[in-house]
């Protein structure tokens, strides 16, 4: 499983919205996107 899939089972199974793990994690909405469908890793 890549690193993309498993970021967006653990929000699903927390119940967390991208916004809500981007807040959290001070960064953007996009970013948190980005980063589960693999387009970036930074």
């Amino acid at each position: 499983m890549r690193i993309g899939e498993q970021i967006k089972n653990y929000r699903k199974t927390a119940g967390l919205t991208q916004e809500q793990v981007a807040n959290y994690l001070g960064v953007s909405t996009p970013a948190v996107n980005k980063w589960e469908k693999g387009v970036s890793h930074s």
